[in-house]
């Protein structure tokens, strides 16, 4: 774990203008970039020399955005530089980690071999962003499902039925007399709700974007339990990949590092991973870190001191990010197959209790007629 303080993405070539251009990088999605990966890797395994290589990807592709972007590859290319120092002036489609890769593996000669990593890289993380997505997809459609029917049948079916249980307002059931007041409320003052609504989810938007409320947050999602068991394992994945992957193919500890905390969208996780760089600048190991985090495994931090003991702190940093995505998978799908029986069970009581409040007066009404 030789600290070096060689640039990630440096050039032999001029220096590159590294600002950012969102406008033609905003249309590139993590599909394209796959594309990109894959293909550029096959090409370079067969024998084309990089520059052939994106021109044939430039004949290949149709999007006008992804056109534009190996234009300006093949540019910067012709120009003397290397293809490191040309992805890193696109920062929002290539990140810090895979422009390091690529510049460690230009100096270390083996560019389609890391750039299959990369593309098992992102074809894991997207598994597990259809994953985390299915996960979730169907408990929030039946909660949606199940509040606008009760919104439908409050604001269209109760009104209908008012003028009839006023007759036995006295001996109408407890549910039935707090709809009915939920039904005027809603008719009545529905442009107050919906804007109180508006109000307060533009506050809370507001709020979870300022500093303090995205700290809050993330702090939340490391700290309660249902929450914890579903991000800590993400960010572990997410984090612990680059930093086996940086370090297996030659990049510094700092630069990987600091490659894993731009991948964590989480800022109490980011400040734990800044510890760590502060560590390693100290001339320390980055074992203790881990130790000394509350919210680590203990599993994760004695298997990085195991790996940092016995130099193969990259190897055991990519066995323990296999491990934790067969774990939140796992937990994932425990969660959807818990969630589905627990939200039917709550719609059918929420419509067990509407039903009974409409069918109960109009028994009583029946039976004050006869």
């Amino acid at each position: 774990m030789a600290i070096s303080t060689r640039p990630a993405a440096s050039s032999r070539g001029p220096a590159l203008n590294l600002r950012p251009k969102p406008a033609r990088g905003d249309r590139i999605g993590s599909a394209d970039r796959r594309f990109f990966t894959e293909q550029l890797a096959l090409l370079l395994e067969t024998g084309n020399n990089l520059q052939a290589s994106l021109q044939a990807l430039r004949g290949q592709t149709m999007k006008p955005a992804m056109q534009r972007l190996l234009d300006e590859l093949l540019q910067d290319i012709e120009q003397g530089h290397q293809l490191s120092g040309a992805l890193a002036r696109h920062p929002r489609i290539f990140s810090r980690s895979y422009v390091s890769l690529i510049a460690a593996s230009e100096e270390g000669g083996y560019l389609h071999q890391v750039l299959e990593q990369l593309q098992e890289m992102e074809e894991k993380r997207e598994r597990l962003r259809q994953t985390l997505f299915s996960a979730l997809s169907y408990p929030v459609f039946l909660l949606l499902f199940a509040l606008a029917v009760v919104i439908f049948v409050l604001v269209v079916v109760f009104p209908k039925f008012a003028d009839l249980f006023t007759l036995i307002a006295d001996e109408l059931p407890l549910t039935t007399v707090w709809l009915m007041a939920a039904s005027d409320f809603l008719r009545l003052y529905w442009p107050w709700l919906l804007g109180g609504l508006l109000i307060a989810g533009g506050g809370f938007a507001a709020w979870a974007r300022s500093d303090r409320g995205r700290t809050r947050i993330d702090r939340i999602k490391l700290r309660w339990p249902l929450l914890r068991n579903v991000f800590l394992p993400l960010y572990l994945v997410q984090s612990l990949r680059v930093l086996g992957s940086s370090l297996r193919n030659g990049v510094n500890i700092l630069e990987a590092l600091h490659s894993s905390r731009e991948v964590a969208g989480n800022r109490v996780f980011q400040r734990f991973i800044g510890r760590l760089e502060q560590r390693v600048e100290q001339g320390q190991g980055i074992a203790s870190g881990f130790a000394d985090a509350d919210f680590i495994p203990p599993l994760v931090a004695q298997m990085v001191r195991t790996g940092e003991e016995s130099g193969q702190l990259a190897r055991v940093m990519l066995r323990l990010a296999d491990h934790y995505e067969r774990e939140l998978e796992q937990r994932l799908e425990t969660l959807s197959r818990l969630a589905e029986p627990v939200m039917l069970l709550v719609m059918g009581g929420v419509v067990g209790i509407i039903v009974s409040s409409l069918i109960l007066p109009i028994f009583k009404l029946s039976h004050a007629v006869g």
